[in-house]
């Protein structure tokens, strides 16, 4: 049976074309709620094609008399807002149907249109402001649908890069923008046009079609920055007065440059062509943190609906996001806690669930373990995620209201490189969401190579005997040479390639002298040490052109046959599953390590501070390379001392810890002379005679292999990490050593008098 709408869309083409046609449609279209609208599509969805086809034709003729009729006019408004309530409102309505929708047009159509405008005179001509209606709403839908394609978007990009933003119009109106008191008169249709609609437009371009638009990316820049950088600059402590259209235009210029920034990915050639210096990058990036800081700015943000606000804010994360993860950013610390206190005042007042994404990723990039233990907040962002991921998981549409799954696994992957998140995601217990993911989503390798550090996670892995079947499948079989690489280093983590490797005899001739562990990130300044130490006459082992094959045996080669590894810190170091398997192995097999530092500002945390304990390490940013080279020469011919490591035994089954009820008297036993006040000097001898003076009986049995710096390293241990982790290590290691729970009486007594020790050899330094 034919519907009223099929009837008033059949009368849309026959001659005359009665105004009271259109004013029906508009009736019928204004009646449909955001909850109505997807049962109104549904059933007339041939209706509202045709609709949308005739609307664009009528925009591609060439006499536009219709324009000025209110009939017609209100007909392109409500057609309009009828098409964002489809954008945001109809889950259950498959994406190709939308963009059948949104899409009903034409190259030839396009042209005619875009030629209409250019050939107008009028300011502020209603035709362009309907044409950006619609350009606008395909730029909405696509926002939130990447994965849909459509040859129409690369016409559009290159037609509206040519002609309107390589246009004279283009720059005359950045002028304008760069004024600190705008009047609102400069705010006409085509102004809006060139600059929110046609910039909007370009960046979609950007993000849907890269490899096509990778050039263009490159004169935006060079001819805009100059613009762009100073309209940010003078309008930035201002956002209080802005308007609408001032909001909408700042908008989309951020979101170009952003869009032109991301495409060069982590080569960053765009950053570094937009800030010649570190001065521009630390003025712009708190220009961008005073708008950002503007707390009615993100407390307008609804959950789902994508206003000017929303956007500005994900665009100015979005670029914190890329400058946080470039490296030797030193000018950032000055920035830090102000960055860090805006973002936790936008995870506690926003309920957009995108924006909370990019928060929690800038804040993992910027704070340490500590930092981020100290908020109490690891539990909330790893709960967060998982609960997202699951939910996204169980839908067709891989999104999480607004929120594309591949986002969402793009900032865990960040997370995933945090101790605290690794036993955050292992109490939670659903690395099994994980497992079931990885296949169409390789990205979520990478995560559960990094979680596998995790003694827990672990054991949560070898338990999925599917999951192993698959991933020694995979090492043998995946032409994909980044995903062998992935795959080897979780098996590595899981003891299935390397728990049996023979351990060479410490005295035996090593082929290499060093071997140098770093971040390819570092490579530059890396090769400038091994170029030196060679021609000191080292015997030196390093990766230049990143290993082929099984790289974590390749890895352990080198480890066992070199002497000493020098370890290349910097934050990219510490985040890099590669180097974390690499120091860690070097640890485990008792070579000598020497740390060096290459990032200014930053402090060694989580796994890496465990690693280097108390060693002294050379800072290559505090010292000229020549000199620096001199301490290291200096630091690499101090005899190392020999130590035992005792790696960590994972118990077969969980354990409890049981609490010792044993009464501890006060020590009877005097405690020896120890021979030096400096802890870091004790032998294994030295050690037992301290722990029996302090009546720690259990503990020196224990802790027979310890010596001095061992115990360091023990605390810092107990002291930084997850404690229930810890003790399950104890409780293992004293099970299988000697038959004995640990004590917590006897640890606490241990942590105290440590403690004190560790003061006094401070107190003698300071001497």
């Amino acid at each position: 049976m034919e519907s009223i709408l099929d009837q008033l869309v059949a009368a849309l083409y026959k001659a005359p074309l009665s105004t009271d046609v259109l004013d029906q449609i508009v009736f019928l279209l204004q009646q449909q709620t955001d909850q109505s609208v997807s049962s109104f599509v549904s059933s007339s969805l041939p209706s509202l094609l045709i609709l949308e086809r005739w609307a664009w034709e009528l925009f591609s003729q060439e006499s536009h008399g219709w324009i000025h009729e209110p009939s017609y006019q209100q007909l392109f408004r409500t057609l309009a807002i009828f098409n964002e309530k489809l954008i945001f409102n109809c889950d259950d309505i498959e994406i190709e149907t939308k963009g059948s929708l949104l899409f009903s047009v034409t190259v030839e159509q396009i042209n005619s249109i875009f030629m209409h405008i250019e050939r107008s005179t009028n300011d502020n001509d209603p035709f362009i402001a309907f044409n950006s209606l619609w350009l606008d709403n395909q730029v909405k839908f696509f926002y939130d649908n990447l994965e849909y394609t459509s040859p129409i978007i690369d016409h559009i990009g290159r037609y509206v890069f040519n002609k309107y933003i390589k246009s004279k119009e283009y720059k005359i109106y950045l002028t304008q923008l760069r004024q600190p008191h705008l009047s609102h008169t400069i705010f006409t249709t085509k102004f809006l046009f060139y600059i929110a609609t046609c910039s909007s437009y370009f960046r979609l371009c950007l993000v849907q079609e890269a490899k096509n638009f990778y050039d263009y990316a490159d004169d935006i820049l060079q001819c805009f920055y100059e613009d762009y950088l100073e309209i940010v600059r003078v309008h930035s402590y201002t956002v209080a007065s802005w308007s609408k259209d001032l909001l909408g235009c700042i908008t989309k210029l951020i979101g170009v440059i952003v869009g032109c920034c991301w495409l060069a990915g982590e080569h960053q050639t765009q950053m570094k062509a937009l800030f010649p210096t570190e001065k521009a990058a630390h003025d712009h990036f708190e220009n961008l943190l005073h708008i950002l800081s503007y707390e009615p700015l993100y407390k307008q943000i609804k959950p789902k609906c994508r206003n000017d606000e929303a956007i500005l804010v994900s665009f100015i994360l979005a670029y914190f996001l890329l400058i946080v993860q470039m490296r030797n950013m030193d000018w950032l610390s000055d920035l830090n806690a102000t960055l860090r206190n805006t973002i936790l005042s936008i995870i506690d007042a926003t309920i957009n669930d995108e924006l909370a994404i990019c928060c929690y990723a800038v804040l993992c990039e910027i704070l340490t373990d500590e930092e981020l233990k100290d908020l109490k907040i690891s539990d909330s962002i790893c709960n967060y995620f998982l609960q997202m991921l699951e939910g996204i998981w169980n839908k067709t549409e891989k999104k999480y209201e607004q929120v594309p799954i591949t986002i969402l696994l793009k900032g865990f992957q960040t997370l995933s490189k945090n101790d605290s998140m690794q036993q955050e995601t292992a109490v939670s217990n659903k690395i099994y969401l994980l497992i079931e993911m990885c296949d169409e989503y390789p990205i979520v390798y990478d995560i559960i190579w990094a979680f596998s550090f995790n003694i827990d996670i672990q054991q949560q892995l070898r338990s999925n005997a599917p999951f192993m079947s698959k991933l020694i499948q995979l090492a043998k079989q995946s032409e994909n040479e980044q995903m062998r690489k992935t795959i080897d280093g979780i098996l590595w983590n899981l003891d299935i390639n390397h728990e049996n490797r023979p351990i060479t005899d410490k005295q035996n001739t090593k082929v290499f002298d060093i071997m140098i562990s770093y971040s390819h990130k570092e490579k530059a300044l890396c090769k400038q040490i091994y170029d030196e130490l060679i021609k000191a006459g080292y015997r030196v082992w390093i990766d230049f052109d990143q290993m082929h094959g099984n790289v974590m045996d390749a890895m352990a080669q080198a480890i066992e046959q070199s002497n000493t590894v020098i370890i290349c810190m910097s934050e990219q170091y510490r985040k890099s599953n590669y180097c974390r398997a690499e120091a860690q192995y070097a640890f485990q097999r008792e070579r000598k390590i020497v740390p060096i530092l290459l990032q200014k500002q930053y402090k060694p945390d989580g796994w890496l501070l465990f690693i280097i304990g108390q060693l002294l390490y050379v800072d290559f940013n505090k010292y000229e390379f020549p000199r620096a080279m001199q301490m290291l020469h200096k630091e690499l011919k101090v005899e190392s001392v020999v130590e035992t490591h005792t790696a960590p035994v994972r118990p077969k089954e969980d354990t409890v810890v049981a609490h010792s009820t044993a009464h501890i008297s006060p020590p009877e036993i005097s405690i020896p002379s120890i021979v030096s006040e400096n802890i870091l000097e004790w032998t294994q001898a030295q050690v037992q005679d301290w722990l029996l003076g302090h009546n720690l009986r259990q503990l020196s049995r224990l802790f027979t292999d310890c010596d001095g710096r061992s115990l360091v390293y023990l605390s810092k241990y107990i002291r930084n990490y997850e404690s229930e982790q810890v003790l399950k290590l104890l409780e293992a290691d004293s099970v299988r050593r000697i038959n004995e729970s640990i004590s917590l009486i006897e640890l606490s007594c241990f942590q105290s008098l440590l403690h004190e020790q560790k003061k006094l050899l401070q107190s003698m330094i300071q001497r």
